[in-house]
């Protein structure tokens, strides 16, 4: 069931694509359809279960990683919250989003469930670290795609949740080295979390820097309310049942091991109640709903984070409900500032006050969340809020904590209830109460935040541009409205009969304690202390909303120096300007000062172990032969030569040389594989340094002796570390045990008698897939550089207009007629490389050096640029490669896990799936050669006067386009 209810958001992940393009908006509502399923699947999985449900598939089972889920109360209660508000927002989405393709949209926000729900459902650590960087990611690209307003914004969120998220793969790591499992399971049963108080500290703290990043906690909280420039529907499911949801989720999974650790609990309560105070005071001040909503998130995980720090189980236990009374009221509410939006074109509470609001359906709406947001009776919210009370009044400690704890929370609770009836009031047209604004002759303000304008979403400004605001402002559509209406009617209903969820409670409440706990939760307790504090709060809150001009007054002054925004600036420009100053020690731009840190590295280790070394094992007979020394010497010839050449093309000629050598030094050893490797790349790099010489100088410039006395002594220094490490591993070791094992078991395990390719395809497969990706990543890099500079021009030929071989056309003849009949061999020969890989010399990556050889010769036969017969997609050939590898590596778990080898026969040829993954090696490095030739070949016209740019065929000649984003309310109309 697990696995099924995890299929059927995958299932929407899949045809987000092709259902957003064909119904555009309306894609939302069969969208909606998997994830309630899921939901269903779930509940249906759980049910009548006493223990927790397991599921689990291989994935690395070398290292002990599976795909493990386990659906307990706690993993219900999340999963329930993500699964079914995100349908409901699917089915608000479409018809809040603007006509047209919403694919993308569609899918980021449909992976976005996916990752949540295997996040919450994961029992493997390792997992659940993954699906908690997808999140990350989703939210990153949901915010940055609302504009180029909202770029910053997205990448400033993207820098705080990283830098959690390493915490808490540093927590992660330190769990699974010292419990010796990745199993949560297992992990939260280790009796280490007793036993060892610095393991126990190490990893709280950890946990709750993730949490805290997460979640926007103090003194990570300003990232929330700048992500607001993300459209509603983005808003309302981060706010509600995804990312911030995702901090509470590991607070809460580990308080069975952490609660009543010190570090932990005055860490969450300091920072929960520091954090509620901070949002609750930030939502009086702002005027933009949307943002003030923002704000009140803040505020509400304030609290449920010093509820998860007191740790008792009435504490726990109020944390889970309230976490299902904050998801409904606050996605709800998001969702009724989007059709405010929509219909009347802002969200500002100022203008809304000019407007005749006739919207009885979406105000009695906002009414009954906000109230419930507010711990009114007779709503959800107050169930959740008194609960939270009396947790705060029973916390553990000296007399002074609970006291201090439960006064914090209520100037909270204050607060909500003052900005829950701005809410109400702005939402109705009623403003502020203060008639200097309120009044309609007055100038029109503008929409965005008077301390900070980037933090809040501008749609409603350009609303105002785009047309006048309307006068009478009526409901939407209804199935624009049913979303939020029937979210509105649940804190109602749950609120008069919270019995409903006893059993979802207790199920929460059992996952978070560690215990079996039996919840019941009423409207009336009695006339309890938390009834006392909770009716001086609304009291003291009447007043505030009584005299909300002067508090407006008040408040609109107070402003602090700076914001937590402009510290993640300087931050990251302090991170920017410290990775340049290091990045120049080692720049590539300077070859000398490149490769001196390596170089003099080397030299200082090699010294270093000469040290410690007092004596070295016996040789085992001479391993010299009088070859050997004829190689050295040619190698020696060749490097003396490189040092010594003056022009650029004589260093090309004599490094070759020093190569080639190199390749025939392996196969006097008996490398073949890697003499043909060698070979192949000294083809190729030559062929590519031709494309190039043309652009560079000429001659080298002659260094001073300054700069060329140190680079020698440190190049001298590395070819003396090296000669010793030669020395003394040569002859002087016996086989090691992996070597061996590769020897005599290869072949039986992996039916391959070439050790060298089963090694790269078999036992080290996913090396060889990263390599791939590396691969694939230069070639893009390659293909931005070059298309986004100008290409050096080239310089004028040498040689003489009236020579017999300045005419390029009969100058290639030779290597035309050549390349008939040699470029189709060399194809050829690719193609038997690559089958008889497994077996014999040969395998992906030497058939498509060949193949690439091949291609060379013809590129380089062309009289021109534009002649050149090369014109296959690379950038599409080198994805596919990867996706081959990667495809056959998920054919794997067919027998298992990733990579695994597979293997059948057919027509009496015995195949393995090592050769599909062969194939993607193939593709991929045949598209980086391709790449390397069609990019660096190109000539360079002139589109101006003095102007060189670089031309690769007609379509660049085209002006270039920026693709437009709609911003929120443009997608919304």
């Amino acid at each position: 069931m697990l696995t099924l209810a995890l299929l059927a958001t995958l299932l929407a992940c899949v045809a987000a694509i092709p259902l957003g393009r064909v119904l555009g908006r309306g894609a939302g509502l069969p969208l909606a359809l998997p994830l309630l399923i899921g939901a269903g699947l779930l509940v249906t999985a759980y049910d009548g279960v006493d223990e927790p449900v397991d599921e689990v598939w291989s994935w690395m089972p070398t290292l002990g990683v599976d795909l493990a889920l386990r659906l307990d109360g706690l993993a219900l209660v999340f999963a329930l919250l993500v699964l079914v508000i995100g349908g409901a927002i699917l089915v608000y989405a479409s018809r809040y989003l603007g006509r047209g393709t919403q694919s993308r949209f569609y899918l980021l926000m449909t992976l976005f469930a996916a990752a949540m729900t295997l996040l919450v459902l994961s029992d493997d650590l390792v997992v659940m670290f993954v699906a908690w960087e997808i999140t990350t990611l989703c939210s990153f690209f949901l915010i940055s795609r609302s504009g180029p307003h909202a770029h910053e914004p997205a990448v400033r969120t993207l820098l705080v949740t990283v830098a959690g998220g390493l915490s808490l793969l540093a927590a992660v790591t330190t769990m699974i080295a010292t419990t010796g499992t990745s199993r949560l399971s297992e992990v939260l049963r280790d009796p280490v979390w007793t036993q060892d108080g610095t393991f126990t500290t190490t990893v709280a703290v950890l946990l709750a820097v993730a949490a805290f990043t997460k979640s926007a906690q103090f003194p990570f909280q300003a990232w929330l309310p700048d992500s607001m420039v993300a459209i509603t529907p983005v808003s309302a499911y981060l706010h509600a049942a995804a990312m911030v949801k995702a901090g509470i989720y590991l607070l809460l999974r580990f308080s069975p091991v952490l609660s009543g650790v010190p570090i932990w609990s005055w860490l969450l309560i300091f920072s929960g109640l520091v954090t509620a105070l901070i949002g609750a005071a930030g939502a009086m001040r702002r005027h933009d709903l949307k943002e003030l909503l923002a704000y009140s998130t803040i505020s509400q995980l304030g609290l449920l984070v010093a509820a998860i720090g007191v740790g008792t189980e009435a504490a726990l236990t109020a944390a889970v409900v309230h976490t299902i009374a904050h998801a409904l009221f606050k996605a709800t509410l998001f969702m009724l500032v989007g059709v405010i939006d929509h219909e009347a074109g802002t969200r500002d509470l100022r203008e809304l006050a000019r407007m005749r609001i006739r919207m009885p359906v979406t105000t009695g709406a906002t009414a009954l969340a906000a109230a419930s947001m507010a711990g009114v009776p007779l709503l959800l919210g107050f169930v959740s809020k008194e609960s939270l009370l009396d947790a705060f009044l029973g916390a553990p400690g000296p007399g002074w904590v609970p006291v201090v704890i439960t006064l914090a929370a209520a100037a909270t609770s204050v607060l909500t209830f003052a900005y829950s009836a701005r809410f109400v009031l702005g939402a109705a047209g009623r403003g502020t109460g203060r008639p200097e604004i309120d009044h309609p002759s007055t100038t029109r303000p503008t929409t965005t935040s008077p301390t900070r304008p980037t933090t809040t979403d501008p749609s409603s400004a350009p609303a105002a541009s785009l047309r006048s605001s309307p006068t009478e402002v009526h409901d939407g559509d209804p199935v624009f409205l049913a979303p939020p209406v029937l979210g509105a009617l649940a804190t109602l209903v749950l609120g008069l009969a919270p019995f409903l969820l006893d059993t979802l409670a207790s199920a929460g409440a059992s996952g978070s304690t560690g215990a079996g706990l039996d919840v019941h939760l009423a409207l009336w307790h009695g006339l309890t202390p938390a009834l006392g504090v909770s009716a001086g709060i609304i009291s003291l809150g009447v007043v505030l909303v009584l005299t909300r001009a002067r508090v407006d007054r008040l408040l609109e002054p107070l402003a602090f120096p700076f914001s937590g925004l402009d510290v993640v600036d300087a931050l990251r420009r302090g991170t920017i300007s410290f990775g340049g100053s290091i990045g120049r020690l080692t720049s590539p731009m300077s070859p000398r000062r490149h490769l001196a840190i390596p170089a003099a590295s080397l030299a200082l280790i090699a010294g270093w172990m000469l040290l410690r070394t007092d004596e070295l094992p016996a040789q085992v007979g001479d391993p010299t032969r009088p070859l050997d020394w004829v190689l050295v010497a040619l190698v020696a010839a060749g490097v003396v030569a490189a040092v010594r050449a003056r022009s650029r093309i004589s260093a090309v000629v004599v490094t070759g040389l020093a190569g080639f050598t190199i390749s025939l030094w392996f196969v006097v050893l008996g490398a073949a594989d890697v003499a043909l490797t060698q070979l192949l790349v000294e083809i190729l790099t030559v062929c590519v340094m031709v494309l190039l010489l043309r652009r560079l100088p000429e001659n080298f410039r002659r260094s001073p002796l300054r700069k060329r006395v140190p680079a020698a002594v440190v190049a001298a220094a590395a070819g003396l570390a090296t000669f010793a490490g030669v020395f003394v591993l040569t002859g002087r070791r016996e086989p090691s045990s992996a070597s061996t094992y590769y020897l005599t078991e290869g072949e039986s395990i992996t039916g391959g008698a070439n050790i060298v390719n089963t090694i790269l395809v078999d036992f080290r497969a996913l090396d060889t897939l990263g390599e791939l990706t590396v691969l694939g990543v230069a070639g893009l890099v390659v293909a931005v550089v070059v298309r986004s500079r100008r290409l050096t021009p080239s310089r004028p030929s040498p040689i003489d207009p009236r020579s017999p071989i300045a005419d390029p056309r009969e100058n290639t003849v030779f290597v035309r007629t050549v390349a008939r009949v040699v470029g189709p061999l060399a194809v050829i020969l690719s193609a038997v490389l690559l089958l008889r890989g497994h077996h014999e010399p040969g395998g992906g990556f030497i058939a498509a050096l060949v193949g690439g050889s091949g291609f060379a010769l013809l590129y380089l036969a062309a009289p021109a640029d534009s002649k050149a017969p090369i014109r296959w997609p690379y950038l599409l050939l080198t994805g596919l490669g990867i996706m081959v590898g990667a495809g056959s590596g998920l054919a794997g778990y067919l027998d298992g896990s990733f990579l695994a080898p597979l293997s059948t026969d057919i027509l009496g040829y015995h195949l393995m799936s090592s050769l599909v993954f062969d194939i993607g090696v193939y593709l991929a490095v045949l598209g980086l050669v391709l790449a390397s030739f069609n990019l660096l070949g190109r000539p360079t016209t002139q589109t101006g006067p003095g102007t060189p740019t670089a031309q690769t065929g007609p379509t660049d000649a085209a002006p270039r386009r920026e693709h437009a984003i709609p911003t929120d309310t443009e997608e919304a109309r």
